[in-house]
């Protein structure tokens, strides 16, 4: 399962509404072995393409560098889809290489008027992505990491 604080949900939603109709992509980093998603990293698609996100290595190099000096990984890795559902493709199937990271994908494809924050409803899905097997997980979001709270559970960390 994907825990995520409504912060860091509503920034990727807004990321992907703001960049439509090209396809949005960032991370989310956290601290190693901790599953949590903390900060936020909006990135470039360097395809600037709506059917086609692409990290600018460069980009990417800064990014990997940054998080190993402050002992993070990437917690999340998310994109968007312009035009189509928010499930992966078999290019980003292909391209998952962070065997321990959750892929986000939110769809745009009703783009509209809505803001995609809190009491909007949005396409926001996660999978995990190993070896070219797809599998979907649940996604809670909590208002905050110390006391997240669902319609039916209480969770203090």
């Amino acid at each position: 399962m994907l825990r995520i604080d409504r912060a860091t949900y509503d920034a990727i939603v807004a990321h992907a509404r703001k960049d439509h109709p090209d396809e949005a992509c960032g991370v989310v980093a956290g601290p190693e072995g901790s599953d949590r998603p903390e900060r936020f990293i909006p990135m470039l698609n360097a395809a600037r393409s709506p059917t086609f996100y692409e990290f600018d290595s460069g980009d990417l190099l800064r990014l990997y560098r940054d998080m190993d000096d402050r002992g993070e990984v990437p917690v999340v890795i998310y994109h968007s889809h312009t035009a189509t559902e928010a499930y992966p493709s078999r290019t980003d199937i292909s391209y998952a290489s962070e065997p321990e990271a959750h892929y986000v994908l939110v769809s745009t494809r009703h783009h509209g008027e809505r803001t995609g924050l809190a009491d909007d409803e949005v396409e926001f899905r996660s999978f995990r992505i190993v070896d070219g097997e797809v599998r979907e997980e649940e996604v809670e979001v909590v208002e905050s990491y110390l006391f997240g709270h669902s319609p039916t559970t209480v969770v203090y960390d």
